[in-house]
């Protein structure tokens, strides 16, 4: 790192917009709304921000430090991160991990993703290091590396897969399940009588992944009767393991169930089933369902909406009852009907498979296909900065 001759105020307007663009990252890059181009200006916009900290040398990551001290979340945690690794900085690394301990799960987060901008090669002498730490958080970390680069540790994963500490514990399981790794089965399974209702459901994933779906649906279930906050993995997985007559059978009785009715109507468009149009266009004039509705348009048509007027950023539009809704995109009833009737959708628009599709497919192909890795669904095209 090197000292230059700097302008403070930009130097700190790129620390600022670093952050908050990766917060956007993080908030779409599974979503329903962008897609591999749409994160990919993210992307753009974010890795220019961080290479004007990176030439401001001592004073880009001085600006950082001092925004992460004003304000220490996880959006500033991974710019420290991303600093730290992109510099290969051991101290600043061990700052940016010392940072993340008063985090929690989102510091760990924070530099996860900040892991996963980094070549491989500029990971490899870190990882090895980590993986033997005795410090959970590095252990996790490590794990974060293999999992966003598809690597495999070979025997060393069923040490990390028995670790005491849940966060481990569950990077390593879910990286057995990613790399289908069914010799070490039997602590997948394991997994599945884990305390935390966080670590069960990754578990089952796993299994899943693995071949083991018998196992896992009765833990998925479990948790969905049980803890609301999960319903929605929960469901996803439940379904892209059953064949579609019997998901439809099973998901019934959740669309009759206030506490799950929103998490299951979400879910009705994995069927790819766009007999369920006006049902969900009815769905739509229903404040408390009308947001699972627009996710569930969303995936049965390969379509662009932010190229129609069929959603709104603004609840009020919708109506006084819907007014009070946080939701920045929901859909118009009466437009999504008149346009699915007058051409059945999707006929005069380009091809667009939003991020959340694109993890729907990986997930999928990965099921059906048990020695074929999952893979990595986020990757993004990058365009010049004009277009």
């Amino acid at each position: 790192m090197h000292r230059v001759a700097t302008i403070a105020a930009i130097v700190n307007q790129h620390a600022e917009d670093a952050a908050f663009l990766w917060l956007r990252r993080r908030s779409e890059i599974d979503g329903p709304i962008l897609d591999e181009t749409g994160i990919g200006r993210i992307d753009q916009r974010l890795d220019a921000d961080l290479e004007g900290l990176m030439a401001a040398g001592e004073a880009g990551w001085e600006a950082a430090w001092a925004r992460f001290a004003d304000y220490a979340e996880p959006g500033e945690l991974f710019v420290l991160g991303a600093l730290a690794l992109r510099w290969g900085d051991t101290d600043l690394i061990a700052a940016a991990i010392d940072a993340a301990t008063g985090l929690g799960d989102a510091g760990l987060s924070s530099l996860s993703a900040a892991i996963a901008r980094m070549p491989r090669e500029n990971l490899r002498p870190l990882v090895a290091k980590w993986l033997d730490a005795p410090d959970a958080l590095q252990r996790s970390l490590g794990l974060s590396a293999l999992w966003h680069h598809r690597v495999d540790p070979g025997s060393h994963l069923l040490d990390l897969m028995t670790h005491s500490d849940g966060r481990v514990r569950s990077r390593a399981v879910r990286l057995a399940g990613a790399m289908k790794r069914r010799d070490v089965l039997s602590v997948v399974l394991a997994g599945l009588g884990r305390e935390t209702p966080e670590e069960r459901l990754t578990a089952a994933l796993a299994a899943c992944l693995l071949g083991e779906t018998r196992s896992a649906q009765p833990v998925i279930d479990d948790i969905m009767s049980t803890e609301a906050g999960l319903a929605p993995r929960a469901i996803e997985i439940r379904l892209l393991t059953m064949v579609p007559t019997a998901g439809k059978d099973w998901l019934q009785k959740y669309l009759e169930q206030p506490a799950l009715c929103s998490a299951a109507t979400a879910s009705v468009g994995l069927f790819s089933d766009r007999a369920v149009m006006p049902w969900l266009i009815e769905k739509m004039r229903q404040p408390e369902l009308v947001g699972a509705a627009g996710i569930a348009l969303r995936d049965l048509f390969e379509v662009d909406f932010g190229d129609t007027d069929l959603f709104v950023s603004d609840p009020a539009v919708l109506g006084q009852e819907f007014a009070h809704l946080d939701a920045t995109s929901l859909p118009v009833a009466d437009r999504v009907d008149a346009w699915w009737n007058k051409g059945r959708g999707g006929r005069s628009h380009r091809p667009f498979r939003s991020m959340r599709r694109l993890r729907l497919d990986a997930l999928r192909a990965a099921l059906a296909t048990p020695g074929t890795p999952l893979a990595e669904w986020r990757v993004t095209r990058r365009f010049a900065a004009w277009m």
